[in-house]
C-alpha cells in the first residue's frame, strides 16, 4: 500500500492476482470492502480517492519498462473501473518497480518509463534512490497531503486523447452542454470543462458546500452523461469519466481556480491528469475560460479546494488540430505498508 500523490492505493504484480478479470476485480472489491460507504471490512477509505488498484509488470514494449494498470474501484456500489488513468497513483509506481526489483535502481536516482496501459501511452517517473533504494523522505510539499516527502517528477507523453481518441473529442474547441458552454478535451483524462458562474456558483465553495448540494450533483451527473455522449463515450453511467471540472479566476495567488467532480462527487483537491487536460483546454484559443491564461508561462498555478497543483504544459494550438509539446507535474509518494491483506469471505 502506497500513497501516491494525494491518493492512496494498493499496488500489485500480476502474479498476486488471478488471472481472469472477473475473479480479480471480485478479489480486489473484498479486499478494498466495496460496496460500503465505510469500507468497514475491507482497506479503504472510505473514498473514491483511498478505492485505488495499480497492477504493474515488467514492460515489452522497447518504450518502457514497466506496464501500469490503474483501476478504480467503487465505493457504495462494487464497480471497477478501467476507463481512466490516475497521475496519483502513478507516483508511486516507479518506486513500487523498483522495490520488487522489476527495475534496476540508479546509485543517486533513477527514471522508470511507465507505459499506461489505459491509455496506451507513456509517463517517465523520477525519483531519488540514494544507495540504490527509494527515498520517501525529502522535502517536497504537495496540497492535501500533510508534511512533506522526495520528489516524484512525472513526465507525459502521448496523452492526447487518452480514452477518447482524440485532445478534442468532439472535434470543436467549444460546445454546448445542458445550455452550458463547455470545452471537451483529453490529455491523459477526459474532461469537460465549463466556468462555475454557468451553474450559478462563485467557483470558490467549499467541498463539504458543494457535497451538500443535491441539486448541483444530480445536475452533474446529468450534464456529464450528456458531454459523455458528445464526447464519443456512450452513457458514462457506472463509469469514472468524464470528469466535470468548474473553472473560476484565481483567488489565493494562482491563476486558475478550479472545482472538480470525480465522476459527480466533488474532488477534495484535483486528479493530476484532469489538471493537465484543464490546464490544456484553457490554452487554447477559443476555448471556454482562455481569458483566463493570458500571461500564464509554462508552469501554471491551479487552485483547489486543499491548496494548489502546479502543473506544465505547453501546446501549440495554432497547429490543427491543436497538438500538446508536453505536460508534466511533481507529486510525492510514500510506502505506507508491504504485507500480507486478508479479503472477506464471498
Amino acid at each position: 500500500m502506497l500513497r501516491g500523490g494525494t491518493s492512496r492505493g494498493l499496488y500489485f504484480e500480476p502474479g498476486d492476482l488471478p488471472a481472469d478479470p472477473a475473479e480479480r476485480d471480485d478479489l480486489l472489491l473484498r479486499l478494498i470492502g466495496t460496496p460500503d460507504p465505510r469500507q468497514i471490512d475491507g482497506l479503504g477509505g472510505s473514498t473514491s480517492l483511498t478505492s485505488k488498484v495499480a497492477v504493474i509488470s515488467r514492460s515489452e514494449r522497447p518504450d518502457a519498462d514497466v506496464d501500469y494498470l490503474f483501476l478504480q474501484l467503487g465505493v457504495d456500489e462494487p464497480t471497477v473501473g478501467t476507463k481512466q488513468n490516475c497521475g496519483n497513483i502513478l507516483a508511486g509506481v516507479g518506486p513500487f518497480a523498483v522495490e520488487r526489483g522489476l527495475v534496476p535502481a540508479g546509485q543517486t536516482e533513477t527514471s522508470v518509463r511507465i507505459r499506461m496501459v489505459n491509455s496506451d501511452s507513456v509517463a517517465v517517473a523520477t525519483f531519488p534512490t540514494p544507495r540504490g533504494r527509494p527515498e520517501y523522505r525529502g522535502d517536497t510539499a504537495i496540497a492535501g497531503v500533510p508534511g512533506t516527502a522526495a520528489p516524484v517528477v512525472l513526465a507525459f507523453a502521448g496523452t492526447e486523447g487518452s480514452a477518447t481518441g482524440s485532445l478534442l473529442p468532439t472535434g470543436r474547441v467549444r460546445d454546448t452542454v445542458d445550455g452550458v458552454e463547455v470545452t471537451c478535451v483529453d490529455n491523459g483524462m477526459p474532461v469537460v470543462l465549463a466556468m462555475a458562474e454557468s451553474f450559478g456558483l462563485t467557483g470558490y465553495e467549499s467541498h463539504a458546500l458543494l457535497a451538500a448540494d443535491a441539486p448541483l450533483l444530480a445536475r452533474v451527473d446529468a450534464f456529464r452523461r450528456e458531454a459523455g455522449r458528445l464526447m464519443g463515450l456512450g452513457d458514462p453511467a457506472g463509469t469514472s469519466v468524464p470528469k466535470t471540472v468548474l473553472i473560476a479566476p484565481p483567488r489565493d495567488s494562482g491563476q486558475l481556480c478550479t472545482r472538480s467532480f470525480i465522476p459527480t462527487q466533488p474532488h477534495t483537491s484535483i486528479g493530476v491528469l484532469a489538471a493537465i487536460s484543464v490546464v490544456t483546454g484553457v490554452l487554447l484559443p477559443g476555448a471556454v475560460g482562455h481569458e483566463l491564461a493570458a500571461g500564464w508561462q509554462k508552469r501554471v498555478d491551479v487552485e483547489h479546494p486543499t491548496g494548489h497543483l502546479q502543473v506544465d504544459v505547453v501546446v501549440d494550438g495554432d497547429a490543427d488540430p491543436p497538438r500538446v509539446i508536453r505536460s508534466g507535474v511533481v507529486r510525492t509518494a510514500r510506502k505506507l505498508f508491504d504485507g500480507i491483506a486478508f479479503p472477506r469471505a464471498r
